[in-house]
């Protein structure tokens, strides 16, 4: 399935006032500065739907795109950016459980970004246990993949599928596109 359509919909910076919840989501996570916006702009074949930025930690409110108009991406804010200050950081902790756990949120995916160059932190693996003990369907992607020794990244994916062997693991680039049919056949396919 192609993408024939993005729009950007709705900001949403706390609890409350989500859109409409008749389409399903497709939500994005991942540290901050992994690639999470750089990502939806590839799928959507758009550079600038998502605002993506080479500043860690632009992102702080869940911003809704819908797509084909018939499903929504949602960019969540990027967690473990240590230069947030403890009550910023709080905040987007507890929105992104908030989130998580939202049983009015119909979630399809959650796609979980992993950068591929410098491979699984600690953090990745409390979300990923946060999104499993919700019961959510998860894909990993493992960005970046046209950055750094080919060996490492190599590495790196191998101990993601050794880590994570229930989820879909896609070695992603979005630079090059590398990964790009294979994740959105994933998304768009239910």
């Amino acid at each position: 399935m192609a993408i024939h359509s993005a729009q950007f919909v709705k900001a949403v910076t706390g609890t409350e006032g989500l859109p409409d919840a008749s389409f399903p989501v497709v939500a994005f996570l991942g540290r901050s500065n992994v690639g999470k916006s750089s990502v939806i702009n590839r799928l959507v074949r758009q550079k600038k739907l998502a605002y993506s930025s080479s500043m860690q930690g632009r992102t702080t409110a869940i911003n809704y795109f819908l797509v084909n108009g018939s499903v929504y991406f949602v960019d969540l804010p990027g967690y473990g950016y240590a230069k947030r200050s403890k009550a910023q950081q709080e905040k987007i902790g507890k929105q992104l459980s908030w989130f998580v756990s939202e049983p009015t949120v119909p979630v399809r995916y959650f796609v979980l970004i992993i950068d591929a160059e410098i491979g699984l932190k600690d953090s990745d693996r409390e979300t990923y246990a946060l999104l499993t003990s919700a019961g959510h369907r998860i894909v990993i992607v493992a960005n970046k993949s046209d950055k750094g020794r080919r060996s490492d990244v190599m590495k790196h994916v191998a101990a993601l599928k050794i880590e994570f062997p229930d989820s879909e693991i896609i070695r992603y680039s979005a630079k090059t596109g590398e990964g790009n049919d294979a994740l959105l056949g994933l998304l768009l396919a239910d």
